[in-house]
């Protein structure tokens, strides 16, 4: 039973947003399903190639007690489901709360704040890890989309820094999972010469800004997407 333990996760992180999308009528996420197919897959695909990458060398990798035997690319099939699954839930997520919160955001003059006080933490890190793979790509990638973000994407900025901080609830169980909490051996094992070797329970610190950039990316297609298909 072990070894479902990683598709579990992923699809117990789809199964209520995907039957909430389709059964409620007034919110009717499921309406928008190719906008959200199409984005999820466009940015899929670079952190697919980054995670292959990393797992061959040996950045992180996986524990075959944890998930079932097919493997494609060196990665097991959970992992790819991953990258379809939590970005489903989250992107639901953000949407749900927009719709029903339309006043849960931030000012542009906080989240200007917040993200300049962020920056600097990160580039900070940044300087003093330089060289540590994950440390060095994770962090450099969240500096240029934020520092864009800032530029174009201000309001789409403030109204998704609340709903992320509500997104790391559920990511930090699911992730927490993992990484080893709750269960004798974690699923996926960090090597922490490539990173800060700093958690947050048994999360490197690092996974919250990889969180970030994968989610947020997937905000900005989506955004672009809904605009182009739906919005005459």
């Amino acid at each position: 039973m072990d070894n479902y333990l990683y598709l579990i996760l992923n699809l117990g992180s789809l199964s209520i947003p995907l039957l909430y999308s389709i059964y409620e009528k007034e919110f009717h996420f499921i309406q928008y399903i190719k906008a959200v197919i199409l984005s999820i897959a466009l940015i899929a695909i670079p952190f697919l190639i980054w995670d292959g990458i990393f797992t061959n060398y040996g950045v992180w990798g996986f524990n075959s007690d944890y998930h079932l035997s097919l493997s494609i690319l060196g990665m097991p099939f959970e992992e790819y489901l991953f990258f379809f699954c939590i970005p489903y839930a989250c992107l639901f997520t953000h949407e749900v709360l927009k719709f029903y919160l339309p006043n849960f955001t931030l000012s542009k003059g906080t989240t200007i704040i917040i993200s300049v006080i962020v920056l600097l933490i990160t580039s900070f890190l940044l300087l003093f890890n330089f060289g540590k793979l994950y440390t060095t790509v994770n962090f450099s990638i969240f500096i240029l989309l934020i520092i864009y973000s800032l530029k174009k994407y201000l309001n789409i900025l403030s109204n998704y820094l609340p709903s992320f901080m509500v997104i790391m609830i559920p990511f930090l169980v699911v992730n927490g999972v993992l990484t080893g909490s709750f269960i004798d051996e974690p699923v996926v094992w960090y090597n922490n010469k490539e990173n800060i070797n700093f958690r947050i329970f048994t999360i490197p610190l690092e996974d919250v800004f990889y969180a970030f950039n994968l989610l947020f990316s997937i905000q900005l297609l989506f955004n672009y997407f809904k605009k182009k298909m739906y919005e005459k």
